[in-house]
């Protein structure tokens, strides 16, 4: 299964995002999603988001803090803040917020933060991830440059 993997987008979903999660079964987003994201990103593919920090108006209060899936066999949780993750339940668990991408692997958990896709913060790289999931096996993550924070190519 291949998933998409996006987070602190803060209104930005442009063409360079929705190319490198073309073929995704699956977007998740780590919340601090901004006004029309998620429209854009479901022209790509079914969208599970969660609510991040900066997602105060009426358009995300419906929106979870953490979601729990099940996907290809993983039990997955998605929340903005790291430390906001459930305790247990999970074996993959994606987050943003930071606007730093990682990928961590502890004791068979893994910990995935897709970095930052919008442009709004103080990253230097806007980011997102691909995830393949296989049941049985270790979860696959590419980390996706999509080019600087303010504009040009990469």
């Amino acid at each position: 299964m291949r998933v998409g993997l996006g987070s602190d987008t803060h209104g930005l979903a442009d063409e360079r995002l929705l190319q490198a999660l073309a073929g995704c079964e699956l977007l998740l987003h780590a919340g601090d999603i901004g006004p029309g994201v998620l429209e854009r990103l479901r022209s790509v593919a079914p969208v599970v988001a969660v609510r991040g920090n900066t997602d105060r108006s009426a358009e995300f209060s419906a929106l979870p803090f953490v979601q729990r899936l099940e996907l290809a066999g993983h039990p997955v949780a998605l929340v903005h803040r790291r430390e906001d993750a459930p305790a247990d339940g999970w074996r993959l668990l994606v987050c943003g917020h930071t606007h730093r991408p990682c990928v961590e692997e502890r004791d068979g958990r893994w910990v995935v933060n897709p970095g930052a896709a919008g442009r709004r913060g103080f990253h230097d790289r806007r980011t997102a991830a691909l995830l393949e999931l296989e049941p049985g096996r270790p979860p696959l993550v590419r980390l996706i440059d999509l080019g600087p924070r303010r504009g040009g190519e990469p």
